[in-house]
């Protein structure tokens, strides 16, 4: 979520729901780099300088300290994974969520403030996610055991340690954001983790002050009803209805072309290795395949350059995974053979599959689990 300055030269439940619009998920730059900011600060603090990796992805000291910046999906995973590597901590995800503030949101966050209570800060979140950094997808809603916040990955086959670091960091940037408006004294009903119980250490306990479950379908912080309804103590009906309709604004200003865009690769990825025919995303989208290439063609793309975009982020994830095989790989990411796979590597790469396998798992060191 929301973001801290870069330091200064030295002396870090239910099946999920339809992916709202613009997850971040795009592999085009259209992530406001918060999360970025608040793991480099995070990760200095603990003796990591990441600018060095932080350049090697394009983003200069300068480019972070810029408000406009906006990052990839790719550049934001490969920073994440790296300062994984360098920091050892398998729950950095959390000090960078525990590290976070409400100022990084600008207007959303004072939207948030604004609200008349948890449940609607919650809500406004997720309908304005698009306007937060957020690198998972956020839902809210009532189910049977309370108000649940709900963070989904946007690619299923992501490398693990970087789905860990963004589950970690959602869900604890949750709970610290809510006590930074609500009070200190505030803790979820309890606190699950879509992913295996930590092996060594568990700080989540001590961190969420509730039961802690793992390994179940839905990564999400369920909240009381007497929590989720209580006054938030600085809302103002009339300062959050016109914090609004500025979000509204800014929202339609990057719909046209990114909402499309996120969209439709979240389909893709959560649809390999079957690939959705174009007339299926028409239907989707509700409109005619002419309609729909003329407003990808508006974007600069067509849907061939999307399905090859997540195919390729696909393959450069599964590469990472030494335990899988070519073969493997291409059917999880929806070719046909491993030829075909070969083929499009080269393409992409200029190099073979296994030669780019090894640069990867050489330059990154052992795969983290």
């Amino acid at each position: 979520m929301p973001a801290a300055d870069v330091p200064a030269t030295p002396a870090r439940a239910p099946a999920p729901a339809p992916a709202p619009a613009g997850t971040s998920r795009s592999t085009s730059a259209t992530i406001q780099p918060n999360i970025l900011r608040y793991l480099t600060s995070v990760a200095f603090e603990r003796g990591v300088d990441l600018r060095p990796h932080l350049e090697q992805v394009g983003l200069s000291e300068t480019l972070m300290r810029s408000a406009a910046l906006r990052v990839s999906y790719r550049q934001g995973s490969a920073v994440i994974r790296r300062a994984l590597e360098l920091t050892g901590d398998e729950h950095l995800g959390m000090k960078v969520g525990a590290a976070q503030h409400l100022t990084a949101w600008g207007l959303l966050g004072f939207a948030l403030m604004a609200a008349e209570n948890l449940r609607q800060a919650a809500e406004t979140g997720v309908t304005y996610q698009n306007l937060s950094g957020a690198m998972v997808v956020w839902s809210a809603g009532e189910e049977d055991d309370g108000f649940a916040i709900r963070a989904d990955l946007p690619d299923p086959a992501m490398d693990p340690g970087v789905a860990v670091f963004l589950i970690e960091e959602a869900l604890t940037s949750a709970v610290t954001l809510a006590r930074l408006t609500v009070g200190p004294e505030f803790g979820p009903r309890v606190a699950e983790f879509a992913f295996p119980a930590p092996a060594h250490g568990d700080p989540y306990g001590a961190f969420f002050g509730c039961p802690v479950r793992f390994g179940v379908p839905v990564s999400r912080v369920v909240i009381d009803p007497v929590w989720a309804r209580a006054p938030m103590p600085g809302r103002d009906p009339v300062t959050f209805a016109s914090a609004l309709e500025t979000l509204d604004e800014q929202m339609a200003s990057r719909r046209h072309h990114q909402e499309l865009l996120e969209v439709m690769e979240i389909s893709i990825a959560q649809s390999l290795p079957v690939v959705p025919s174009f007339a299926e995303q028409a239907r989707r989208h509700a409109a005619s395949e002419r309609t729909l290439r003329r407003r990808l063609a508006d974007c600069g793309t067509t849907y061939e350059a999307l399905v090859d975009g997540v195919r390729r982020e696909r393959v450069e994830q599964l590469l990472r995974r030494p335990e899988l095989t070519l073969r493997d790989i291409a059917h999880q990411a929806g070719f046909s053979d491993e030829r075909t796979l070969r083929r499009a590597v080269r393409r992409w790469h200029g190099t073979s599959s296994r030669r780019l396998r090894e640069d990867m798992l050489g330059a990154e060191g052992p795969a983290r689990g």
